[in-house]
């Protein structure tokens, strides 16, 4: 279960990071900027990911 779980994540991440790519592009973000929301979007997509993987263990 764990297994499948991280690769779901690891989807998740390639297309979040994609969609966020583009609309620094289609903005034209600075550089400065555009880290500080790609790090934003990692962080609050892995809480997320996490919290997720906790509550399916625990309705296990």
């Amino acid at each position: 279960m764990a297994f499948v779980f991280v690769i779901y994540g690891l989807i998740v991440l390639f297309v979040f990071n994609s969609l966020t790519h583009s609309l620094c592009l289609k903005t034209k973000m600075s550089n400065e900027k555009q880290a500080r929301v790609f790090r934003t979007i990692n962080v609050l997509i892995t809480i997320l990911l996490i919290t997720s993987y906790v509550d399916v263990i625990n309705h296990m």
